[in-house]
């Protein structure tokens, strides 16, 4: 009973043990609940489905002339006598044609949850295909309610969303007009 007594004594003397938690409660889960993201740091999948195009076309046409002509005369014979014609004219014309196509899957982390319950959302994903990088980087808002139970949202389901897609390569370098092409086009000619 001493020995019982003086354990006793020795744990009250030390101090309680600090209680320990099973689990973490700020990464818990509980085991009905869904797989949404919905914290920072979570990773959310987003399916890349972007189709644009643009079309436009202008011409433009002017014509312009001038002419003056002075003489100078003294009596009925002229002493002098200038002429000056200015005359210009130019067609323009241009076509603008552009469409693009965009599909791909990449993940995504939260970067913050806005007031609302709204996700920011950030990522990037890389791939080389045949010695080309091709890059997609991805920014924007996301709804929690648009989040699907296999964690998915679809890019049109983005608010304020900013899609770079770029490659670097030879492919790539090769479709770039020269430095000589773009001077001589800020030129105008």
């Amino acid at each position: 009973m001493k020995r019982a007594a003086a354990a006793v004594l020795t744990a009250l003397v030390a101090g309680a043990a600090p209680a320990q938690s099973l689990f973490d409660e700020n990464t818990w889960r509980g085991f009905t609940a869904d797989n949404k993201a919905y914290r920072p740091g979570d990773v959310l999948t987003v399916q890349v489905l972007e189709n644009s195009s643009a079309s436009s076309t202008a011409d433009t046409g002017t014509r312009r002339n001038n002419r003056m002509q002075a003489e100078l005369a003294h009596g009925s014979r002229t002493v002098a006598e200038t002429a000056l014609a200015v005359g210009g004219e130019f067609d323009g014309g241009g076509r603008t044609q552009r469409a693009s196509r965009l599909l791909t899957t990449l993940t995504v982390t939260i970067q913050e949850v806005l007031p609302g319950g709204h996700l920011r959302v950030a990522g990037t994903q890389s791939v080389t295909v045949n010695e080309e990088a091709q890059t997609v980087t991805l920014e924007g808002v996301v709804r929690a309610a648009d989040i699907t139970d296999g964690n998915v949202v679809q890019s049109p389901r983005i608010a304020q969303a900013r899609i770079t897609y770029v490659g670097e390569g030879d492919l790539t370098e090769r479709n770039r007009r020269a430095w000589w092409r773009r001077l001589l086009d800020a030129l105008g000619f």
